[in-house]
């Protein structure tokens, strides 16, 4: 038996509406059909979520993501993050140019530090 690899990412929110409505207003992701406890954006190669959390998961309890990284990718990653400042949402790393085009991280509505770049 052999897993193929990631098929499909979600983040376990304290709001799934504020969280939903962040990634559809600050990155333009669409919703598509889903469960009820989760709203389920139109990404590809990988369907991304966020979801309520599991039973017995305190999202409180510690840093969110800690040692985990997502990175979505963004032809307009630039433009993104100026946007981003505009609305006042922090950024943890400021754009720089590197092997997967310009990249940096902002801060989600629950805290996890999310990376776009422009270049696959």
């Amino acid at each position: 038996m052999t897993a193929t690899g990631p098929d499909f990412i979600s983040l376990q929110v304290r709001d799934v509406e504020r969280s939903a409505a962040f990634y559809e207003e600050h990155l333009g992701l669409t919703r598509q059909d889903g469960p009820p406890h989760a709203v389920v954006f139109a990404t590809t190669p990988i369907a991304f979520a966020v979801r309520g959390p599991l039973p017995g998961v305190d999202l409180d309890a510690a840093p969110l993501g800690r040692g985990v990284g997502l990175w979505l990718l963004a032809p307009d990653a630039q433009d993104i993050h100026d946007a981003l400042v505009a609305a006042g949402v922090e950024i943890a790393t400021a754009p720089v140019d590197g092997p997967f085009g310009r990249t940096f991280t902002f801060v989600d509505p629950d805290g996890y530090q999310v990376t776009l770049h422009d270049r696959a």
